[in-house]
């Protein structure tokens, strides 16, 4: 029998081609991502993380894996991700874990005690279901640690979408409410938005970083050469510096269990 291929996969697999090609660059354009791996990874040292397995879920080409494990050095940090290049940026002696999380999280000999992920959660198939299961996955007293864009981001990019009457070809972000629901109230550790705006005098400055990380994948049609100069035109502009912004809506969310 001939297995039938899915929407759902076919926009697994263009995702999984974007990254896969980006993996060498990654780094020099991931600036919002290793801002944010910093961030979480202060966030979790504020806590009293039991050691034992700890996991980057997602782990790219390890921006917080190793942000966690310098804060943390007697603490080693597997790495859990899909895309063969991007683990091929690691250092040869970390630990890695080639797996889709799409089907669930891998087999270990031991419950984790932290389960972490920096913008990879919203790549995945039912976001708020992998909330569930990896809460659901830590030892007791273990903890999950999450950052990623939330509905809400890309006001301007909105803005302008809806001015030059084009469509908006930003991804659709998770709600942070959908990714607070499957938790238990009293579980619930941290969690807050933080607004991260980037700032260019060119539009196509701001979203070319995007393309350089492998995060240009949209379930939108392509803009034709004049939908792009109408949405340029659009755009809003900073009075006085002529500049134009993209604004990001990113949640931060610890959770004990």
């Amino acid at each position: 029998m001939v297995g039938v291929i899915s929407m759902t996969d076919k926009w697994q697999e263009v995702i999984l081609r974007n990254f896969e090609y980006a993996a060498k660059n990654y780094n020099s354009g991931a600036e919002i991502q290793r801002i944010f791996a910093w961030k979480l990874a202060k966030k979790c040292s504020e806590h009293s993380i039991a050691n034992g397995l700890w996991a980057d879920l997602g782990a790219g080409t390890g921006l917080l894996a190793e942000a966690l494990e310098l804060l943390n050095p007697s603490q080693s940090v597997i790495r859990v991700d899909r895309s063969k290049s991007m683990l091929e940026q690691h250092n040869p002696s970390s630990l890695t874990n080639l797996w889709d999380l799409n089907f669930g999280l891998p087999s270990w000999s031991e419950l984790p005690t932290l389960l972490a992920s920096n913008f990879a959660l919203h790549w995945l198939n039912e976001p708020q279901t992998r909330v569930t299961e990896w809460f659901n996955a830590l030892a007791p007293g273990g903890w999950l640690a999450l950052v990623l864009p939330v509905n809400g981001s890309f006001p301007e990019w909105y803005e302008a979408s809806n001015q030059a009457k084009v469509p908006c070809t930003a991804n659709i972000f998770p709600t942070s409410k959908s990714l607070l629901k499957p938790l238990p109230l009293k579980k619930i550790q941290y969690a807050r938005q933080h607004l991260f705006t980037q700032k260019s005098t060119k539009v196509t400055s701001l979203l070319k970083p995007m393309v350089k990380v492998g995060a240009q994948a949209c379930q939108h049609r392509s803009l034709s050469v004049g939908d792009w100069k109408r949405l340029q035109k659009h755009w809003p502009r900073s009075l006085g510096t002529k500049e134009v912004t993209l604004t990001w809506k990113i949640q931060i969310l610890l959770a004990q269990k």
